[in-house]
This record gives C-alpha cells, structure tokens and sequence, in this order.
C-alpha cells in the first residue's frame, strides 16, 4: 500500500471541500489533496444531459453562492415561471390552475447547470490534487504533529484533516482516538440531505408547455410526482422538465414507476410528455456516498449547524465541514460554500 504525505488533507470533493481547496489555492497554499469516493468529482450537486439531478436552485438571500458564481465568471438566470401552474391536491377533483405573482421573484439557477461551479472550481484547483475513487476508512491521530487518513488506495499523512461529507456518512469512519460521544450522537442523527429524494429528468425537441401557457410547474399534494418544473437551458437550445418522484414509487419496479410517472405528467401538460427524447432518474437513497440503511423522510426543515461542528477536533488537527454543519443556510448549496471558506480560515489558523 502507498504512503503519501502532503500538509493538508481534505476528504470529500463536493462543493464544500471544493470551495475549501479553492480558497486555500487562491492564498497561495497548494500542499493539499482531495480525497473523494465517487468516481467523479460535485459530490450531490450532479449535473446529466443539462438535468440537475442534486442541488439546482438559489436566492438572492444566497450570497455566498451568488458571489462565488461572479468570482467565478458563471451566470445566473431566472428559473421559467411563466404561464399557468398546476396544482394536484386531490384524487377526487380536477387540477387547480394558478399564476405566480410576477412581482415575486423566481429562484435562480446556473447557467450550465449546477455543475458549472463544481468544474470551475476543480479547475482552479488542478486536476492532480483530486483523487477520485478513493474512499477513507480510517483517520488516526497518531502523533502530536501528524494525523493519517487511511484509504483502499494507500495512506495519506497531513499536518491537518478537513472531513466535508455529510456528518452521517463520516460515521462509517473509524476514529482513533475515538471521538466525543456527543459528537458521534450529533453526527448520527443529523439528517443528509437528499439522500431519500428520487428526482426524474426529461428532455424534449421544444417546450410544448409554454406553447400551451403553461409554466411547467407542477406541485404535487397527491399523486406520484410531488414537484415538476421547466428545466430547460439558460439559452432556450434544450428544453426538459425535471422534478421529485413521491417516495412511495421507490417500491414499486423501474419498468412501473416510469409508466406512472409518465401517465401523471400526460394527464396534467398533455399527450406531448410521451414524445420525449431522454428519460432519467436519479434515486439518492441507492447512492451510497450519500444514504445509507437509515432512510427517513424529512417534511419539515432539519437541524443544520450544530455548534460542536465548529469546534476542532484531535488536538486541533481534525475540522469538520460541508452543507449539513454549516449554522448559514444548512443543507443549501449556499451552507455548503460558507463552510467551505471557515474550513479554509481554520485551516490555515495556527
């Protein structure tokens, strides 16, 4: 097995450690790796086809991300609302049809897709720091200047560690020493997320919605797809829509679920849905990087940001990070980046 030593270590490629390692290049600080399971490279932000199957929307509230997309020269547009919007609230009645108020304004997304961010970020990085396919399964304190991240590729000696993936997952980890009980509670029962959503993704030759005056919004109260928007490009060259699948659709067959998935959105936008050119899905809970055998549903917005993620751990050698620990915007996208630039402060604190 390989040994390597390098100053700084950071396990998790998603937008957190990204953010992190990107801060650390711009001062100046390039003795580092990332270390990321997955054989790419975004973590829950996973862009398909133009489909973003994991984090896709922000506000204007969202300064860190907004502000990282103008560092990185990468544009933001207004998600479609236009038209009329569906509503399914009963089985037993006809669909509500509604208007958003155009004085409200949209969420934005990326122009590129949420990925966008991710390549520019690992750009600036440098390709030879991140290493894919690589997953952690061990971190020792093993002397008072040193810390190891023990992998199935070989071991890894840093100066300092910096853990982004989400604090559930991290406790597949084996610690030593072991860390604080509390913590190991907190880590537990803090909620990943995502990590029991199943998203669907279709494109098309044009936007037959908007031909119809529809939006391509559809909220689902009842029914096999809970949300449904108009996902097409920032430049109107692809057109999709893109959504969240009710759960329950998780126990029944690919074959089954297509077909009801299918049959729902032709009741509600029209026989035009059938004549799609590409359909996907992306099951979060099948994603090991992200769930785990513990998969529950979350209605109501988690805790995010518990403060003993903000302290350091093995003798000042161990930081957490990432969406799930930030006490700004926990489980958004905008969580994410924050974390990312305090890893990147605390890093560097001597």
């Amino acid at each position: 097995m390989t040994s390597n030593t390098t100053k700084y270590i950071i396990v998790g490629a998603g937008l957190s450690g990204l953010t992190t390692a990107y801060m650390l290049t711009k001062l100046g600080e390039t003795d580092f790796v990332i270390l990321e399971s997955r054989d790419r490279i975004g973590g829950r932000i996973f862009t398909d086809d133009g489909i973003d199957f994991g984090a896709t929307w922000f506000h204007d509230h969202h300064q860190n991300v907004g502000g990282l997309l103008n560092e990185l020269n990468i544009d933001k547009f207004y998600q479609y609302s236009k038209g009329k919007s569906v509503l399914v609230y009963s089985t037993m009645a006809p669909a509500h049809y509604f208007e958003n108020d155009p004085n409200s304004p949209s969420a934005f997304r990326i122009a590129g897709g949420s990925t966008a961010m991710i390549n520019s970020l690992a750009g600036h990085v440098g390709e030879e720091r991140i290493k894919t396919g690589v997953t952690a399964s061990e971190i020792v304190n093993d002397n008072k200047n040193e810390v190891t991240v023990v992998t199935d590729k070989g071991t890894y000696s840093a100066e300092k560690v910096i853990v982004t993936i989400p604090p559930r997952i991290a406790t597949r980890i084996n610690f030593s020493p072991e860390l604080p009980k509390s913590l190991q509670k907190v880590m537990e029962d803090t909620h990943t997320w995502m990590s029991n959503a199943i998203k669907v993704g279709l494109t098309f030759k044009s936007p037959f919605w908007r031909n119809k005056n529809l939006s391509g919004t559809l909220i689902g109260q009842v029914g096999v797809v809970t949300e449904l928007y108009d996902h097409s490009d920032v430049n109107d060259k692809t057109f999709s829509l893109m959504g969240f699948v009710n759960e329950g659709m998780r126990d029944v067959s690919a074959k089954e679920r297509k077909k009801r998935i299918l049959a729902h959105l032709q009741k509600y936008l029209g026989n035009e849905v059938l004549e799609y050119l590409t359909y996907e899905e992306k099951d979060w809970s099948q994603d090991k990087d992200t769930s785990c055998n513990k998969i529950k549903s979350i209605y109501m917005s988690p805790k995010y940001g518990n403060s003993k993620f903000e302290k350091k751990y093995f003798d000042g050698k161990l930081i957490f990070s990432g969406a799930e620990t930030s006490p700004v915007y926990g489980g958004y996208m905008d969580g994410a980046i924050y974390s990312g630039l305090v890893a990147a402060k605390k890093i560097l604190d001597n």
